[in-house]
């Protein structure tokens, strides 16, 4: 199984990870997982930070000559920003955030221990792990791209477009949006939102096109593949809902209007001429593209303070104010990304598992021909 933990904390020396599990034959290099980290850092309504930091990976262990070996990959980003020794106590909890909640359960007695571990920062590692699983999956012809459907009050219209379309007019966005039109109105709500010193939250879509039915499992709960996605994407900073395919219109409809039909040519085998479910039915991948979306909440950190109580002398006051950005959607989509790959390479480890790429794929080419001829 593919595997991973992360480490360091914001104003930190570094964000490091060690990722397990990788088969060994598999190319890799730093600026591959470079330009994942570049599309991370990107977006209308990122904060002063992201103009400090460079955030470049270095791999450490675990690839040899820009090749697996088979053994851990440890890989470190290096903080600009490392003077988490000289900031001062903060004693002010923001709510929404995990301030209170972590000194609370701790015991600590600075709340900065607590947001330089909470902190998205964390998020650089998972982006490191997730560009190494997306170079996996892609010697399968699997892609993985995400756009912003929505931010603040603005919804996009995208329901026409195609993957290819997606990914091309969403990268040129600066706000990571499909819909042109949309965009312009996503970056004049967030100067509304910059100028309020608020914040604004949306949601991301994430496509996952070329999985191959028969990923994940019904046989156990903690083996289903939506659960599996859904836990990852709520683990993401700010992430606080996730839905597959139409999601909670799901709830609205009869299932006449909700269940894909199923339909069978020799050419394409069985196939869905909709796909409402997003790809999975019974916690297993059915053969079409994995639609998830998440919702953001908006950045708990405001310019404009709420209420909130020193947790030393007990008073009321308001909440600290830490750097910090007043959109983040469009980083949180790439975020989205790496942490999806992580799990459909787990995925593919687990049902086609190796430890070679060539035999892996072997193993892959044995069941894509089991399919054709079921």
């Amino acid at each position: 199984m593919i595997r991973y933990l992360t480490s360091g904390e914001s104003h930190g020396k570094a964000m490091l990870a060690i990722l397990d599990g990788v088969p060994a034959g598999l190319s890799v290099d730093e600026e591959m997982i470079n330009a994942e980290l570049s599309r991370r850092m990107l977006g209308y309504g990122r904060g002063k930070r992201m103009g400090i930091e460079s955030d470049r990976v270095e791999i450490f262990s675990g690839i040899r000559r820009s090749v697996t070996i088979g053994s851990p990959i440890a890989m470190v980003v290096r903080n600009v920003d490392h003077s988490i020794d000289t900031l001062p106590a903060v004693l002010e909890p923001r709510p929404g955030h995990a301030d209170l909640a972590g000194v609370l359960k701790y015991d600590l007695k600075d709340i900065r221990s607590v947001l330089e571990r909470a902190s998205a920062r964390e998020t650089v590692a998972r982006v490191c792990v997730g560009a190494v699983c997306k170079r996996l999956l892609s010697e399968f012809g699997i892609k993985i791209a995400s756009h912003v459907t929505m931010i603040g009050s603005v919804e996009a219209s995208t329901g026409e477009l195609g993957f290819n379309q997606i990914v091309t007019i969403a990268e040129k966005s600066p706000v990571r949006c499909a819909d042109p039109d949309a965009s312009k109105l996503m970056c004049a709500e967030i100067e509304e939102a910059m100028k309020g010193k608020d914040t604004l939250g949306g949601v991301f879509e994430v496509i996952i096109k070329g999985v191959p039915p028969g990923l994940g499992s019904y046989a156990q709960w903690d083996r289903r593949l939506d659960g599996r996605l859904a836990f990852a994407l709520v683990s993401i900073q700010a992430v606080k809902g996730v839905s597959f395919g139409i999601g909670f219109d799901a709830a609205r409809r009869r299932g006449s209007m909700v269940h894909d039909e199923i339909f069978y040519d020799k050419k394409r085998g069985f196939y869905r001429s909709t796909n409402n479910a997003g790809g999975i039915e019974g916690g297993v991948t059915n053969g079409e593209d994995i639609v998830i979306k998440a919702a953001m909440k908006p950045i708990s950190t405001l310019r404009s303070p709420l209420s909130s109580v020193n947790i030393k002398t007990k008073k009321a006051v308001k909440a600290s104010v830490e750097r910090s950005d007043v959109c983040a959607v469009p980083a949180a989509g790439v975020i989205g990304e790496a942490v999806c790959a992580i799990e459909i390479a787990n995925a593919m480890v687990e049902k086609f598992g190796a430890d070679s790429l060539r035999e892996m794929k072997r193993n892959y080419s044995g069941y894509i021909e089991q399919l054709k001829h079921f």
